[in-house]
């Protein structure tokens, strides 16, 4: 509604919420790009293993996330095989989803921007200081005090962002969702995939 093209590819990186990926879908259709973050990856897996297993997931999973697409993805994929003998539940975590957490390495970016995308904690690390700071304010009188501590809490937390890593590469990203576009001759993006 606010005239932003719905007909073009882009990438959204989401946690596993099923909501989130509706809605983004149910708006763009085959041209959302979907990456999953890894992180949260990491730690669902993580978090139903024993502590020993656990580590030597966690050291796999890191370095399938840095290689190729292909060769990532086949990788977890033999670990998946291995997990399933003893921890059948970690390894259905690994498995679902396992495409969209290569999306970036799909695409081909540069690692600066690889690792900005591989992960929510962009815009979940603003979240949880707002959560913070109206964390103890227990009746809001009106819409215009939410936006004030809403306001007040992002200028606290403004000096410690950090800019986006590779951001002056961006054109990277646009260029490579572009061709993906191209390559797949006018249909969506996601399809040519």
């Amino acid at each position: 509604d606010r005239g932003l093209p719905v007909e073009r590819a882009r990438l959204f990186v989401l946690d596993g919420g099923k909501g989130l990926r509706k809605a983004v879908r149910g708006i763009f259709g085959d041209w959302a790009l979907v990456h999953r973050c890894q992180l949260h990856k990491i730690r669902n897996v993580c978090d139903q293993l024993p502590d020993d297993q656990s580590a030597q997931t966690r050291s796999i999973m890191k370095a399938a996330f840095g290689m190729k697409h292909k060769a990532g993805i086949s990788k977890l994929r033999e670990h998946i095989t291995w997990l399933d003998r003893e921890h059948p539940s970690a390894a259905r975590s690994l498995e679902e989803g396992l495409e969209e957490m290569f999306t970036v390495n799909r695409l081909e970016l540069p690692p600066r921007l690889c690792r900005t995308f591989s992960s929510t904690n962009m815009i979940e690390s603003p979240n949880s200081g707002i959560r913070r700071a109206i964390g103890r304010v227990t009746r809001w009188r009106d819409g215009r005090m939410v936006l004030r501590w809403v306001g007040h809490a992002l200028s606290n937390i403004e000096p410690r962002w950090r800019r986006i890593d590779g951001a002056d590469l961006l054109w990277v990203l646009r260029q490579n969702l572009d061709a993906l576009a191209l390559n797949s001759k006018g249909d969506p993006a996601v399809k040519a995939a």
